[in-house]
């Protein structure tokens, strides 16, 4: 495979990675009540690449219960 047919595959993943992780630790840092410690998110989001931040949104966020 040629390299920068690769690096024009990758580039784009690792930009929407970014994305994802940087909007996801914002939220969290912004988010009050999660399920879970917000350490153990902060760890999830950061190793656990691509998924790690969808995992996040999907199941971290809890809403305000009265």
């Amino acid at each position: 495979m040629d390299n920068t047919l690769l690096i024009q595959l990758l580039v784009p993943v690792i930009i929407l990675q970014l994305i994802l992780v940087v909007t996801a630790l914002v939220s969290l840092k912004n988010t009050a009540y999660t399920n879970g410690p917000k350490w153990l998110w902060v760890l999830i989001i950061l190793f656990f690449n691509l998924i790690g931040p969808i995992v996040f949104f999907i199941f971290g966020k809890r809403g305000r219960r009265t």
